[in-house]
């Protein structure tokens, strides 16, 4: 009709299904021959789950108070007070029925709701875990919970009535002959209702009573995956109903206390997850393949470019600084690397073991020092495998650049000197002439800058014919053009650069920390990335020194706080943990490991250094001599019996009968693993 629109949408009271609800609630899957028979099980008793709890949540949210209601008996009515207390009580248990029944579906819905994260948290789940529609009925129920809760903190007649139904339930069940069941019932219900919180707290029971029954951290990985999957819908707008935003606001804060171990509660789940190297692994493992790929890459290009004669320019100019970022991308892998190390000593250092050595008994759990409780208890053989493989990493990526230092040092230098000379004498140039030309002092800082730092000499080093093409520029370029060198910057070089950069060029004191907003904002930039490689330079040039201390874990063997505490002379070597993990090396029998099996004993070789050099304590020089040379006696042997073991092993599986393995239903077990001997066998010496 030709009416205006000047209202909003129509509201129809409907009871028709939604859109994106199955009207035969998932039966039509067994038809596509698809593994999600369970799933879509589970998805349609979550889903009833949540319609029972929203139709409970009305009841709590529209529970009025009785007691208000009830009549007060005058005095010449008080020999009708049983009558009352009778009739009361039937109203009151009315309500109580619907109290009852709350609890009742709350305990069931945490036990459905913790079995199914822990469902997903099998290791068979963890490569197909739950789809979209699967989290959002989980955050659901989750979101129903808390608000049952909440409202039943919240009335305050609901246990103001209660003590009136009790009350009255003394009165009337005196004649009756059993109430023994009654009162139990009547007990627990006192119980849920008088403790806060009480619906989440069940929850919190029953994920990880059955995450103690299976693997450690299991239920956590899924509320992991929850918290991300809430986090994100937020900050990228997933949730396109406001509902279903306000749902996830109130459910965030609930997952993130959910994700606290009962064991240890003071232990974030990301915390853990952030120490733990185990957790990080796979992404380290994959960072080290591209870095050495890459590395390797760039290796070669300024190989074939050392050996390629008039070479041009620009090929040599992107060549050396693929080189330089390598280079740098390559310190920032080992200091990531190295600090995941140091975070997860400092980690299980504050939170040593608590159920120690084989037995359950206390008398033997407390013989162990402390020590033992945080370093030789405290890691599991995963992640003492993670810790050897991350050793190894560092280990052999600092090999790799330090095997590379007098092939690239050129090249890093001159990468060093074509960005300071670019700088003083190309952008540095332009800026005193346009930005700082009515800035006297500015200025005059600036020109002493480029005085000191410009290396004039390498304009003439050019080619003369070269340098002549280059002169058709004019007069006000001819100084923009330079060869670079080999030549690193001078300590007062970069002196003038730290104080011109104050450290940061728009804090209140800086250079330009009062004239920052007269700088065009190009300009500020290019200031401010120069200022920002100028930060790489100095490790860069000290090279060697850098990789030294990026690679440096020595103090995975230090332990004089705990010798203070513990009143010993010494620890055993199955204390030391860079004997731990030779020996879990040995133990496991890992092919992939075997080879790392030597990395360990670079631990040694840096806390020598460290006692000699930083310490300056012979004593423990002595110490970690002494240490290493019994583990390295004690790894020869165990090294030697496990090759003999190995061959022997693979010379008798040769000479069975393949008929008769085949014949076997466990063939498989007399099968030997090939395992990484030969780099070891070649070994002539060891550092």
């Amino acid at each position: 009709d030709e009416q205006p629109e000047v209202q909003g949408p129509a509201v129809l009271v409907s009871t028709e299904r939604g859109s994106t609800i199955s009207p035969i609630e998932y039966s039509d899957v067994s038809a596509y021959r698809l593994s999600l028979t369970e799933d879509t099980k589970a998805l349609n008793q979550l889903n009833t789950l949540i319609q029972d709890g929203k139709e409970m949540a009305s009841v709590l949210y529209t529970y009025r108070s009785c007691v208000k209601a009830l009549p007060q008996l005058p005095e010449s009515m008080k020999h009708s007070q049983a009558d009352l207390y009778l009739e009361t009580y039937q109203v009151l248990d009315l309500e109580m029925s619907r109290l009852r029944e709350i609890q009742r579906w709350q305990a069931s819905a945490a036990t459905k709701l913790a079995a199914d994260m822990q469902r997903f948290s099998r290791p068979e789940r963890r490569i197909n875990g739950p789809t979209i529609t699967h989290l959002w009925s989980m955050l659901k129920l989750l979101d129903v919970l808390v608000q049952l809760d909440h409202l039943k903190n919240a009335k305050a007649s609901i246990p103001n009535d209660f003590s009136w139904y009790k009350r009255t339930f003394t009165q009337v069940s005196i004649q009756w002959p059993d109430t023994d069941s009654m009162r139990e019932e009547l007990d627990d219900l006192q119980i849920f209702l008088s403790t806060r919180w009480a619906i989440l707290l069940n929850l919190h029971v029953e994920m990880f009573r059955v995450n103690k029954s299976l693997t450690e951290f299991s239920v956590e990985d899924i509320l992991q995956v929850l918290i991300v999957f809430a986090v994100e819908s937020l900050e990228l707008d997933f949730a396109l109903l406001f509902p279903e935003r306000h749902m996830l606001l109130r459910v965030l804060p609930v997952l993130v206390v959910m994700a606290t171990s009962s064991e240890k509660d003071s232990e974030s789940l990301y915390k853990r997850r952030h120490y733990l190297i185990v957790n990080h692994i796979g992404a380290i493992r994959a960072e080290h393949d591209d870095f050495a790929i890459r590395f390797a890459s760039a290796m070669n290009q300024l190989l074939l470019l050392k050996s390629t004669d008039g070479a041009d320019v620009e090929w040599c100019k992107e060549v050396k600084g693929n080189m330089y970022d390598m280079v740098v991308e390559g310190f920032q892998l080992l200091s990531r690397w190295t600090a995941r190390v140091w975070e997860q000593c400092a980690w299980k250092f504050s939170r040593p073991c608590k159920d120690v050595g084989p037995s359950d008994s206390q008398e033997l759990s407390s013989s162990y020092s402390d020590y033992e409780k945080v370093v030789r208890y405290n890691y599991s053989a995963e992640e003492r495998k993670a810790l050897v493989e991350l050793v190894s990493y560092i280990k052999s990526v600092g090999s790799t650049m330090q095997r590379s230092d007098t092939l690239i040092a050129d090249a890093l230098w001159e990468t060093i000197h074509a960005e300071v000379q670019d700088f003083v004498q190309n952008t540095l140039a332009t800026m005193l002439r346009t930005t700082f030309k009515k800035k006297k002092d500015l200025s005059r800082i600036l020109s002493d800058m480029r005085t000191l730092s410009a290396d004039w000499m390498a304009n003439t080093n050019k080619p003369d014919s070269e340098f002549q093409s280059l002169q058709h520029g004019g007069d006000e370029s001819r100084g923009n053009f330079f060869y670079p060198r080999p030549v690193a910057p001078t300590a007062a070089q970069f002196l003038i650069y730290e104080v011109v950069s104050g450290g940061n060029l728009r804090k209140p004191g800086g250079l330009f920390g009062n004239s920052g907003s007269e700088i065009p904002v190009n300009d500020l930039k290019q200031l401010e990335t120069f200022f920002y490689k100028l930060s790489f330079f100095l490790h860069i040039l000290d090279y060697s020194a850098t990789i030294a201390t990026l690679t440096d874990l020595g103090f995975l063997w230090f332990r004089e706080f705990y010798l203070e505490s513990s009143r010993v002379i010494q620890f055993p070597i199955e204390c030391s943990l860079p004997w731990m993990l030779v020996d879990h090396v040995l133990e496991s029998q890992s092919a992939g490991l075997l080879e790392s099996v030597l990395m360990p004993f670079d631990i040694y070789n840096d806390s020598a250094q460290h006692a000699l050099v930083v310490l300056k304590q012979r004593f423990l020089y002595d110490e970690i001599e002494a240490e290493v040379d019994h583990c390295f006696d004690i790894f020869v042997t165990k090294l030697c019996e496990a090759i003999f073991t190995y061959y022997k092993s693979w010379s008798a599986s040769e000479l069975l009968d393949p008929s008769f393995l085949f014949a076997l239903d466990n063939g498989e077990k007399y099968s030997i693993q090939p395992m990484r001997f030969t780099s070891l066998l070649k070994m002539t010496r060891v550092k």
